[in-house]
């Protein structure tokens, strides 16, 4: 006998009148593997999507979702429990009376049957109002009495609109009657446009850099936009085409942000002119969303991040994130039809959602603030190929890179966010142990496109992008414990003593660790350098870099000289030394302050001198590597991208090892630093069972957000080599 609800309490265990007690099986989501499961009864989804009320395909051992995730999937065991029998008798006359008169399951639905919670409870259902042919522009949470009065109807049978809407009128005033800064704008000239070949080439640069990494546009729907701009000046009373008309300008501004070495020019970086434009033509917050205009707001607080506009970035991606919400592109939606143009649509919101979810999590975390959405909140799916698409497409690259957004937002949370209760040492371990094994599985799964190798840059930029990111989820879980090490040995004077000593091996493990990815991180942008593929005034590339030579500073200040963290350093630093050298202020200023920290550095000897550096080292360092290509103005823009592209072609035929290879072909480099191999390991150490490393890492990451530079200042040099 099949029970179709679990929600069987002993409290109706009471004794029948006859006396008689039966025992019985309910059938959940799991039957006991001696009983074959009937095949009338309807799986019913895993524990956690039923926690969290949100579709699941019900496969087992591991449904869609889980699988994904990756999440542990599990699915509840079937128990046996005593019922009183003429109760079980009701529920099966309900049971039967309730099959007669529901309607079918079957819907035709190809996302799958969605999850009906224990009692088909419709009001806890998912957002199943989402559709790609019905688009809304107002997502509705389950919170929404809207929302809720929705169900009601549904549940009642009562007819309402064609549009499952509330509002008879969507307005209540005349949205032409609001001012507009877009229309009442008085534009002195008309924007100038580059000639088309040039903006093609502009576009390349932007693809190469962040195209594949965020899923924006691809070159055949920019090619569209860019032929609809070239027509004309836009119709400033149309919101869709200023918005066309403002992103094609952003891509533009990208483009030249990565396409000039050199720039000179008092009002902004390379690509400033087209980004001041692009500004003018926005809708105001009060004008009606679209995923248009979430993509492109999304571009706008980029570009302010790479011109170090910090708190305009995190209001513009902050808003793109919100107007995706409100779309509700946070959530899957379903397709009534097979038809190439839903299946189009769909995938377009799911890469617009993490493109613009990526930006925010990034931006978000290396700004000290606190997440804006939990992954919990989040309902689409990861970005997946297209039947058209490769194998190795952008739709792979903008997936494995979400990843690592996801694994940063599990360190900040993990490790950055404040807590009004100290974690303990076991829990702090158990939690980087955690990340290290998320970001070893990471790795494990990319695919051999992907991966670094010195001898793909001139057609692939990405792996260098998308292996900082990486680089740099190690270094920020690793870091705070490491500076607390630091901060030690100069208040003890102990430089020259094994910084191994005394330390368990697990800690040593954790922050050689953070070293090795430092010095794989400018290792890895030293070649793309070679490549003249490294943004002069691109934030990631900066922001990366200057990671990694603050903790290669740290290292050479506190540590036993080495001659690995010692040619790292100063290979770090020549980056940053180039970076400000063409105009970039941003790393001029914190190249600066680490090569103070540096000659504060007690017994660094005249290796580490300033000026020595700066001439016969970095002399060194280019016959090693190869000469970076003379700086190019940028009005010399054309000869600069196609510069750009015959270098890489020609650094392209060099042999290479790629990631998993040591020597490097031509550069004398090792690489990769960092064992892969450890990182899948998991932490054991026995010099830790009596807790005798619990107090420093709950020293270490008590205060994980400290200004390093400052301490590091005050702490070798008194305070005077800031000054």
């Amino acid at each position: 006998m099949v029970i179709r609800s679990a929600r069987v309490k002993h409290r109706h265990s009471a004794a029948p009148r006859n006396g008689s007690r039966i025992m019985a099986e309910p059938t959940l989501s799991s039957p006991s593997p001696s009983t074959p499961e009937h095949p009338s009864v309807r799986p019913v989804a895993c524990l956690r999507c039923r926690n969290r009320r949100s579709y699941c395909s019900k496969e087992k051992p591991t449904c869609s979702r889980c699988r994904e995730g990756p999440f542990n999937c599990k699915y509840e065991e079937a128990r046996k429990i005593t019922v009183n029998e003429t109760y079980l008798r009701k529920l099966e006359a309900k049971v039967k009376a309730y099959e007669a008169t529901a309607p079918s399951e079957d819907n035709g639905d190809d996302d799958g049957d969605y999850e009906q919670l224990e009692d088909d409870h419709v009001l806890l259902g998912p957002f199943t109002q989402l559709s790609i042919d019905k688009p809304s522009t107002s997502f509705k949470g389950p919170g929404s009495s809207d929302y809720f009065v929705l169900k009601v109807r549904e549940v009642s049978g009562v007819p309402g609109y064609d549009d499952d809407s509330l509002d008879l009128n969507p307005n209540f005033y005349d949205p032409g009657a609001l001012p507009s800064r877009r229309r009442l704008a008085v534009r002195t000239r008309d924007i100038r446009l580059p000639p088309i070949d040039i903006a093609r080439r502009l576009f390349a640069a932007y693809y190469t850099y962040i195209g594949t990494i965020f899923g924006f546009t691809d070159p055949a729907a920019f090619e569209l936009d860019l032929a609809a701009a070239y027509r004309g000046q836009p119709d400033l009373g149309d919101t869709t085409a200023c918005l066309r008309f403002a992103k094609v300008l952003t891509i533009l501004a990208f483009g030249q942000l990565y396409s000039v070495n050199q720039w000179i020019d008092f009002k902004g970086p390379p690509g400033f002119e087209y980004f001041s434009h692009a500004l003018l033509l926005l809708p105001d917050a009060h004008e009606e969303g679209s995923i248009l205009c979430a993509e492109t707001l999304a571009l706008v607080g980029y570009f302010m991040q790479n011109m170090n506009r910090r708190d305009a970035a995190f209001l513009y991606i902050g808003m793109a994130l919100r107007m995706a919400i409100s779309l509700g592109l946070h959530q899957e939606v379903r397709v009534t039809s097979t038809t190439t143009e839903s299946l189009l649509d769909r995938e377009h919101r799911r890469r617009v959602w993490w493109s613009v979810y990526s930006l925010d999590r990034i931006l978000t975390v290396k700004s000290g603030n606190p997440i804006t959405i939990h992954d919990e909140d989040i309902g689409v799916h990861l970005p997946s190929a297209l039947p058209h698409d490769p194998a190795y497409c952008p739709a792979l690259v903008l997936r494995h890179y979400t990843e690592l957004s996801r694994i940063l937002g599990t360190i900040t949370q993990a490790i950055y966010r404040r807590s009004s209760t100290p974690q303990s040492g076991r829990r702090l371990m158990a939690a980087v142990q955690a990340i290290v094994l998320a970001l070893s599985r990471w790795r494990a799964a990319l695919p051999d496109e992907l991966r670094f190798d010195p001898a793909r840059l001139s057609i692939s930029r990405e792996s260098v992008s998308t292996f900082s990111h990486y680089y740099q989820c190690i270094n920020m879980t690793a870091r705070p414990l490491l500076f607390h090490v630091v901060q030690q040995r100069l208040r003890d004077k102990v430089k020259d003593k094994p910084w191994k000593d005394g330390l368990s091996t697990t800690t040593v493990r954790v922050i050689d660790m953070c070293i090795r990815a430092a010095q794989d991180t400018v290792n890895m942008m030293t070649i793309a350098r070679q490549r003249d593929l490294v943004a002069t005034y691109g934030y990631m590339d900066g922001e990366h870099v200057f990671s990694a030579a603050i903790v290669l500073v740290m290292v050479c200040v506190a540590f036993p000289a080495s001659e690995a963290n010692t040619t790292a350093m100063n290979a770090g630093l020549e980056l940053l030394r180039g970076m400000a050298e063409r105009g970039n202020s941003h790393m001029a200023a914190r190249y600066e302050l680490l090569v103070r920290l540096r000659s504060a550095g007690p017994g660094l000897g005249p290796w580490l001198d300033p000026v020595l550096w700066t001439t016969g080292q970095a002399a060194m360092l280019g016959m090693q590597f190869g000469a970076v290509p003379a700086a190019v103005d940028g009005a010399a823009l054309g000869s600069t991208v196609n510069m750009r592209t015959n270098m890489g072609a020609a650094a392209g035929s060099g042999s290479g090892t790629g990631l998993d290879g040591g020597l490097v072909g031509g550069t004398g480099l090792v690489f990769p630093m960092v064992d892969h191999r450890q990182l899948g390991e998991p932490f054991y150490d026995e010099t830790m069972s009596n807790g005798g490393d619990f107090m420093l890492w709950e020293q270490g990451f008590a205060n994980p957000a400290v200004d390093v530079g400052y301490d590091l200042t005050h702490l070798t040099n008194g305070g005077q080599a800031a000054k």
